[in-house]
């Protein structure tokens, strides 16, 4: 840079490269063309500050050479060695093979793919050193396949890496060697002993702490330069298995930051929804009064307190974003139903959504049963509505003919206007995204004002996964049940024993109970799973001639799924087979006996939602778990877990320790809660600190937390925009 300067002394300042910065593009490193650019683009990779944020997946130890002798299966090593023998080895493919030794042991190096020169080079005599994964070959003795490996001199006194060595997220013409370099020179501008010899004059850079050294003491934490630095360059006697499992000091560092982005993230939308009017809706109590004089049943101090929550919120001018969660069978729908009299008496809309079509059917009949007799038009809408009767029911939406509407997300599709919309409900939020949950409110915006939410979930939360994956919410929590209910007895047998399993089904109808028969396949197919259904009816209706045997599936026409349900609520079907499709919304009273076939096929969360169907009366009721063996692992523990327990919550709290928060909240595909580093099981125990650091941030420094979630999120902190 120099010397062009040096040759166009006339050129204008301002025409000269930035010096770099944490906040340079990554074109300014050397090695960065513009294809590399955009390759480290596709990677999120814009500015220098990113590359520090773009954190190994694993390490390797290129530290000390490892003795031969001392090898074993599953090590990822650095070795030398001579080579002993090379030999080609021609069958279903052709190999080289390669055997070293270093005096303390030998060890067989296997190539499927080289060159010719790559051979010539490994002839006896010649020494190597390399570096690859130790595994127990064909023969029973241990080899590498394809290790990266060089040639040297014999007993040369070659360098040793200093530090482990770091392996990152790649892409597509973005390698390892590439994205060491890189991140090396970042480094250089947090390095105060590099950044002070590469440029006396101008001390290292530091990023944004917000921690004081007391608070880092009380917290345990180190110092966020620190960390950076530690984890892209780990000293060689680091402890691999903390790196390996993310606990070390250093990562725990990040973790705390990486939950701290996501806490200021939500906040940001929250203080946003907050700066918006919705409909002001405190309504005369009217409606709600008299729907609660029609109940066949008493209001449980639980749902009291969270209609009251509820009450508190849309009688405010901003909109409400309240999460309510209740075990299977606590009640949540009268709760919403009390909401949507509510915003009714007031002079608004409501919308009640539900992720599947049975569901929502489900939610149509209960409320057109509640709400037809005080004078309310409720409307039904789903994707599966065409023609004259769509045209009606958006006719009737659209001038506020009906005052309730309830459907599936085709309640939110283009064509649909609202007359005034002034609150949406959403069942089962974990079927819909963030950004969804956005996109709806957007939707339902009218008049300058924006609908309250609230957002409904029967499969419990633990508490520390909604302080961090819904902290843009108010959460309820209904945690009683209507008194009466009775704890479901469940059992697994292997299907060897059908025949018993039958016997209990025969005997349990002829007592004038009724029995739910789910069938599942490993299959996502739909009708693959009907079929199963369909055969499975038809066995048992031959089986058990004296039993009425009814069959539900989600490829029946709503109509048929209707009346099918009417019919086993009435007691005219005794044993209904049915698919997952019977999972929520289902209410039968006199159904005391489940038999779930496959079991250990479906997670947790979902066999408490089949077994919530049944111990709604007053007799003692059975869920029986159905397997295949031989059991997995994992299937084992599912199981033990609903026998164990009838307690949604613990039975959530055990699920996020199988699966993740990921799968559990249901934001595996959506892109939502994917760390880099942190884990809401694993560090669950710096969540409550995170809060605490968010909340005081946010009241005392506001300007810090732009720069903060940037840093991380960079271009994709989408979190606050709909």
């Amino acid at each position: 840079m120099t010397s062009v300067v040096n040759r166009s002394r006339s050129r204008s300042i301002s025409r000269q490269p930035a010096p770099l910065s944490l906040q340079s593009p990554v074109q300014q490193l050397r090695g960065v063309g513009e294809r590399t650019a955009e390759s480290l683009a596709r990677l999120g990779l814009r500015h220098v500050r990113d590359l520090l944020f773009h954190l190994p997946l694993r390490y390797q130890d290129r530290s000390r050479i490892i003795p031969l002798g001392a090898l074993v299966a599953g090590a990822e090593v650095l070795i030398e060695g001579e080579v002993l023998l090379s030999e080609l080895r021609y069958g279903r493919r052709r190999m080289l093979l390669v055997r070293i030794g270093d005096g303390t042991g030998m060890l067989m190096l296997r190539f499927f793919h080289f060159s010719t020169r790559q051979r010539e080079g490994l002839q006896r005599g010649q020494w190597l050193r390399l570096y690859g994964e130790v595994r127990v070959g064909g023969s029973g003795g241990l080899e590498m396949v394809h290790p990266e490996y060089q040639c040297i001199e014999k007993k040369a006194a070659l360098a040793l890496e200093a530090n482990l060595t770091p392996v990152y997220p790649m892409g597509d013409g973005v390698r390892q060697a590439l994205l060491r370099k890189l991140i090396d020179q970042a480094l250089m501008l947090v390095m105060p002993e590099v950044a002070s010899r590469a440029n006396p004059d101008k001390p290292a850079q530091v990023m944004l702490e917000w921690l004081d050294d007391a608070e880092l003491g009380e917290l345990g934490l180190m110092a966020l330069d620190e960390a950076i630095r530690t984890v892209h360059s780990p000293a060689s006697d680091a402890e691999l298995s903390l790196l390996r499992e993310c606990r070390h000091p250093a990562q725990r560092r990040l973790a705390f930051e990486e939950l701290l982005v996501q806490q200021f993230s939500f906040r940001q939308l929250r203080e946003r929804v907050r700066c918006q009017q919705a409909p002001l809706c405190s309504g005369d109590g009217f409606l709600r009064e008299q729907l609660q004089a029609d109940l066949t049943f008493a209001l449980t101090a639980a749902q009291q307190r969270v209609i009251a929550e509820i009450d508190r919120d849309l009688s405010c001018k901003s909109p409400m974003q309240r999460l309510v969660q209740g075990d299977v069978g606590s009640g949540k729908t009268v709760v919403a139903a009390m909401a949507v009299l509510q915003v009714v008496e007031s002079g608004f809309q409501a919308a009640v959504m539900a992720p599947t079509e049975l569901l929502a059917e489900q939610h149509f009949k209960v409320f057109c049963d509640w709400l037809q007799p005080l004078g309310i038009e409720v409307a039904w809408l789903s994707g599966k509505l065409k023609g004259k009767g769509r045209e009606q029911m958006l006719e009737k939406i659209g001038t506020g003919q009906a005052r309730v509407a309830v459907g599936t997300h085709a309640l939110f599709q283009e064509q649909v206007v609202f007359d005034h919309l002034g609150l949406v409900v959403i069942d089962e939020q974990h079927r819909f995204g963030v950004h969804q949950r956005l996109a709806l409110r957007e939707k339902g915006r009218s008049r300058g004002l924006f609908p309250h939410q609230l957002i409904m979930t029967a499969t419990p939360i633990p508490r520390t996964m909604v302080m961090t994956a819904y902290a843009d919410l108010d959460t309820s929590v209904i945690d009683e049940l209507p008194p009466g209910r009775q704890p479901v007895q469940t059992i697994s047998v292997p299907d060897s024993r059908r025949d018993e399993v039958l016997q209990r089904v025969e005997h349990a109808c002829h007592q004038g109970q009724q029995v739910y028969w789910v069938c599942t396949l490993i299959e996502e197919s739909e009708l693959l799973q009907c079929q199963a259904a369909t055969e499975t009816a038809t066995l048992l209706a031959e089986i058990l001639s004296d039993v009425r045997v009814g069959l539900i599936h989600g490829r029946l026409k709503s109509s048929e799924k209707e009346g099918l349900m009417a019919r086993f609520k009435a007691g005219e079907i005794d044993l209904l087979v049915a698919t997952t499709v019977i999972e929520v919304g289902v209410d039968v009273p006199n159904a005391s006996l489940m038999v779930i076939e496959n079991a250990d096929r479906l997670g947790l969360a979902q066999l408490h939602q089949l077994r919530g169907r049944i111990g709604r009366g007053h007799q003692r009721s059975s869920c029986v778990l159905m397997y295949h063996p031989p059991l997995g692992q994992r299937g084992r523990d599912r199981l033990a877990i609903l026998r164990e327990t009838n307690d949604g919550f613990e039975i959530a709290r055990r699920d996020l320790e199988l699966r993740g928060p990921g799968e559990v909240l249901g934001t595996r595909q959506t892109g939502e809660l994917q760390f880099r580093v942190a884990d809401l099981v694993r560090d669950q125990d710096l969540i409550p600190a995170v809060n605490r650091v968010a909340t005081r941030l946010f009241a005392e420094a506001p300007q810090r937390v732009k720069p903060v979630v940037e840093r991380w999120l960079g271009c994709s902190a989408q979190y606050g925009e709909v």
